[in-house]
């Protein structure tokens, strides 16, 4: 760990993509039990300011059980699920009408997306959230992401934005998380307990030690606190995505920190893509195969995707989603991806054109088989190894 202050913000300032993270005790004031308007108008400028210098974000926030629960009279203290769910439901439309006036009054199309465990969780709604959000993007949406608390059962849900935003940045390839906060960040202990207490500017391994100063939260509204915290920090730092705790109480959130205020680091040991490269080519034991000609693997070495053209044959069980290794006509493997169709529809694609699949499956699917994104050569390909390596066992 590092207590020093970091030169820059750079993980911020440079991202490709970013996901910030709102926390209740910020945008509800605990008085009134109604939006913060004033600050939130600060981070909404943040937001737009980081959209314009081409950072696409996207937002998880919190809020909507404070927002509902004053409104139908619950007291302070815990709430019974069926409690929590109803508030819920009346404090999601609050909050997203907060938002679409800010954000459409400065042009900028705001969308919802509600989101429980089971979609970050379970393979085909995993895909299906992923390619919402960045078809959003690509439409220059702003995504604003909730836990979908109304239905979520205390089985089913994360039980904290903060995770919720780490399962979010890894789904989405973001390269910064800001996890707002009623914190600054990281401490060796709890400062309200011991004065001495070093403030920790910069995390590069998450350890047993790291875990051990994790603390409650401080605020009655927020559920997560810094045990949440460093959860959310593995799960990004192992997608390849830097995270930043921050205190969110000031005005102009974002900017602060890019200004040197202080905040938590943590900084993970490779990007986003390089990480789900390796957790692709790690696969043990891919789901099946899919064979592919000579012109395919041309393209494939040209950083290109894999078509369903150029796909041969297929074997094995598979599912959209699932890891399969891709042959050449002799059996070496030479690449492994996630595959964007079944076994059953790869079947009846492969070798056909893009252009055709609509026809044939009566849906439209991807173009690619395997996108480039999704596809990670093996390493005898990259070297122009002699000698092929003999394909890995899938099952029947």
């Amino acid at each position: 760990m590092n207590t020093r202050r970091p030169d820059s913000a750079a993980p911020l300032t440079q991202a490709r993509r970013i996901v910030v993270k709102v926390g209740s005790a910020l945008l509800v004031d605990g008085d009134t039990g109604r939006v913060n308007r004033a600050w939130l108008e600060t981070l909404v400028e943040d937001l737009l300011r980081l959209r314009k210098r081409g950072q696409p974000v996207i937002l998880v926030s919190s809020g909507a059980i404070a927002l509902g629960r004053r409104r139908l009279g619950l007291k302070h203290g815990a709430l019974r699920l069926e409690e929590s769910q109803a508030a819920a439901a009346v404090g999601q439309i609050r909050l997203a009408h907060a938002y679409k006036e800010l954000l459409e009054g400065c042009d900028v199309t705001v969308a919802q997306v509600l989101l429980t465990l089971e979609d970050s969780e379970r393979r085909r709604r995993y895909l299906n959230a992923r390619a919402t959000l960045e078809s959003l993007l690509a439409l220059g949406a702003l995504p604003v992401i909730n836990e979908n608390d109304t239905v979520a059962t205390a089985e089913i849900r994360y039980g904290d934005n903060d995770r919720l935003a780490a399962r979010v940045a890894q789904m989405t390839g973001a390269d910064c998380l800001v996890l707002l906060s009623d914190v600054e960040g990281l401490y060796t202990a709890d400062p309200n307990r011991e004065p001495g207490a070093r403030f920790i500017h910069e995390v590069p391994q998450i350890t047993p030690e790291i875990e051990a100063m994790a603390g409650r939260s401080a605020s009655q509204v927020g559920s997560g606190g810094m045990a949440a915290k460093i959860a959310a920090a593995r799960i990004a730092v192992a997608a390849g995505c830097h995270m930043c705790i921050a205190a969110g109480v000031h005005r102009h959130p974002l900017r602060r920190i890019e200004e040197g205020a202080d905040c938590t680091w943590f900084v993970p040991s490779a990007t986003p893509a390089a990480a789900r490269k390796q957790w692709i080519a790690g696969t043990l034991r891919p789901a099946g195969a899919l064979t592919i000609d000579a012109g395919a693997r041309r393209a494939l070495l040209e950083g290109r995707s894999l078509l369903p053209a150029g796909v041969i044959a297929a074997r094995g069980r598979f599912d959209r989603g699932d890891t399969v290794s891709v042959l050449a006509a002799d059996g070496a493997e030479i690449a492994r991806g996630i595959v964007a169709y079944s076994d059953v529809d790869a079947a009846r694609i492969m070798g056909r054109k893009s252009s055709e699949i609509a026809d044939i499956l009566g849906f439209r699917g991807r173009d690619e088989m395997i996108h480039r994104d999704d596809l990670v050569l093996m390493r005898q390909e990259l070297t122009g190894a002699a000698e092929p390596v003999p394909a890995p066992q899938v099952l029947p």
